[in-house]
């Protein structure tokens, strides 16, 4: 049976929430529909290095996992974000600023 899934919007929320808790630098780059838009992630380690996380369907244990889409230097990536946007109008883009690399996407509740 497929697992349920939370709105776009409310996930967007509930993750910024998350974030911000943890005093992880956090902003919210791109508005998607609410309901079923598709969520990026995108990490800056303030380095001039960047990582995208996108939600993808692990065929092995049946559920959708965060994996990376694209890493490398932040223009780039910011590039490629560009180019997503552009081709889906309902995309969340979600900004996260962290030396240390702390997205929190491998937590209870954000991980699938």
């Amino acid at each position: 049976m497929a697992e349920p899934r939370l709105a776009s919007g409310l996930w967007v929320s509930a993750y910024l929430a998350r974030l911000r808790l943890a005093a992880i630098p956090v902003y919210l780059a791109r508005r998607g529909d609410e309901t079923s838009g598709a969520v990026m992630v995108k990490l800056a380690t303030m380095d001039g290095q960047a990582r995208a996380y996108v939600r993808r369907w692990d065929f092995a244990t049946d559920t959708r996992q965060w994996a990376v889409l694209v890493e490398g230097e932040e223009r780039e990536v910011d590039a490629l974000l560009a180019r997503e946007a552009e081709r889906d109008r309902d995309l969340w883009l979600i900004e996260v600023e962290d030396r240390l690399g702390r997205v929190l996407l491998d937590e209870e509740g954000l991980s699938g």
